[in-house]
């Protein structure tokens, strides 16, 4: 019924809209980080409940499209296969684990940074949109040689 994926031209705009009014209405950035510290600090303010739409929004779309359409996570799952399929949780629990940190050593995740700190024209978050990027593109690099 739909396709994989929604079309970047009304996930972009709409995903833009949703930073503009967030910042017109609730003079707040907008973020996955805050929602998640939200929950976890148990303040249910509007992060909270926005943590909550994005995942069941993602489940709705899930069950209109017919289901989940997982195929593993790339590199990670076509390198450890078989017997050593296991190292693919504990390094994913490490990542995790490393993405939380840099997002709270960075005032906010990657959407919030990139989002709505550059779009307020922070410096910080403008540096740290570009420490994103540049370590996403060494890696990649480094994974593709790897391969």
């Amino acid at each position: 019924m739909l396709h994989h994926q929604l079309a970047w031209y009304i996930g972009g705009p709409a995903l833009g809209l949703c930073v503009v009014a967030t910042r017109l209405l609730l003079n707040a950035r907008l973020g996955v980080t805050g929602g998640f510290s939200a929950v976890v600090e148990r303040k249910w303010d509007w992060r909270a409940f926005f943590l909550f739409g994005l995942i069941a929004g993602a489940v709705v779309f899930a069950l209109i499209a017919g289901g989940p359409d997982f195929h593993g996570y790339g590199w990670l799952t076509d390198t450890f296969t078989g017997s050593s399929r296991w190292v693919v949780g504990p390094i994913l629990f490490v990542a995790g684990i490393l993405i939380g940190f840099g997002a709270k050593t960075a005032g906010g995740c990657t959407s919030g940074n990139g989002l709505s700190g550059v779009s307020m024209q922070s410096v910080a978050a403008i540096a740290a949109t570009a420490t994103f990027f540049a370590t996403a593109i060494v890696v990649s690099f480094v994974i593709k040689g790897l391969t």
